[in-house]
């Protein structure tokens, strides 16, 4: 088997210096959830671990996927690339083409077998609709993903099916769990997934020598452990009762909460209003626009986006958006139930005592 240098060999090879390659160990560490203080954790791992091999397919897809991918600020995406992975074959990023880059990809069965990663992005069609270098994209899927240490479906078309397996679904668009059955997936849903979330998980591969913990849907739990609701930067007006009825009405301008708007934040899972987008610098709800719940199944299925939510009952602090939500949102919502719950028992509490004193 070939052997593959370390991180850290790559990374002084490529010019970094030590005092960079420490900065952009503690980059990861934050990026991973973890303590300052195991910073030294994620060093050990990149002077140690090898680089790992990668082949990234894309199927049915916009290449939204490897635009975010592109984008990572931490670690810096030319860190991920030159350092931390050997990407193997990638449509995108290759500079090589046609038959010489496929045969790169069939070399690495031979040289790293059971040691690489498997990226996927993009839906898979049931039948022959699409086609690279003579082999059905299902049929280039099996034979990868055969020896893959694991596959990393990157995107809701990936894990889900996404836009292409919307309905009418005419191509029999399928995600790779449609597929893959003996080799583990890890999905990492997000139209697109945010960009420190896709290296966060082969940082994690790397760091742990394993596979990160996954939820019951197979994505990290690093990552996708919250809803967006419950991080979310207008939390605050939504417990207060205070909502933006219209794009352009005076609550919007002041910043209040979007669920009447159609905000899906409530039912949706992901790490938007704690990593954010951009380098950390906003994310959609902090810019004004509802969540659209693009990591969650058949998001796209889901709309239409922005519908105004009928009248939620109740006065400012007796809200319950599961009142019109089960119908609308789905059985997610009952959750926020829970919280509004909480808030009406917190009211007649704080009425009780302004009427004893």
């Amino acid at each position: 088997m070939k052997r593959q240098r370390t991180v850290y060999e790559a990374a002084i090879e490529s010019g970094v210096s030590r005092r960079d390659f420490l900065k952009m160990c503690t980059a990861l560490a934050a990026t991973l959830g973890l303590e300052y203080s195991q910073s030294k954790q994620v060093v050990h791992a990149m002077e140690n671990g090898s680089r790992v091999p990668v082949v990234w397919l894309q199927f049915q897809d916009c290449t939204g996927c490897s635009e975010s991918f592109i984008r990572s600020s931490q670690p810096k995406v030319e860190s991920v690339l030159l350092d931390m992975i050997s990407l193997e074959y990638t449509e995108v990023l290759s500079a090589a083409s046609g038959q010489q880059v496929e045969d790169n990809m069939k070399q690495v069965l031979k040289d790293y077998k059971g040691k690489y990663i498997l990226a996927v992005e993009g839906s898979i069609p049931e039948d022959d609709y699409l086609a690279v270098g003579g082999k059905s994209a299902k049929e280039t899927l099996r034979e990868m993903a055969e020896d893959a240490m694991a596959v990393v479906a990157y995107g809701s078309c990936s894990s889900w099916g996404g836009i292409p397996g919307a309905n009418p679904n005419p191509t029999g668009a399928k995600p790779v769990t449609g597929f893959i059955n003996d080799t583990p997936v890890i999905l990492v849903p997000g139209c697109p997934p945010i960009a420190e979330v896709m290296t966060g998980v082969i940082a994690h591969i790397i760091t742990f020598g394993k596979l990160p913990e996954l939820d019951v849907f197979g994505r990290p739990k690093a990552f996708y452990r919250h809803r967006i609701h419950d991080k979310c930067n207008r939390r605050a007006y939504f417990d207060a009762g205070l909502f933006v009825e219209s794009f352009d009405d005076e609550g919007a301008k002041q910043g209040y909460c979007l669920y009447k708007v159609g905000c899906k934040g409530p039912t949706t899972y992901n790490s938007c209003a704690e990593m954010r987008w951009n380098g950390g610098v906003s994310y959609p709800i902090q810019s004004g626009n509802p969540c659209i719940g693009c990591s969650e199944k058949d998001f796209w299925d889901n709309g239409p986006f922005y519908t105004r939510r009928a009248k939620i009952p109740g006065t400012q602090t007796t809200i319950n958006p599961d009142a019109v939500g089960l119908g609308v949102v789905g059985l997610a919502t009952a959750g926020v139930a829970v919280h509004a719950a909480g808030t009406v028992v917190k009211k007649k509490l704080d009425d009780k005592r302004g009427e004893n004193e």
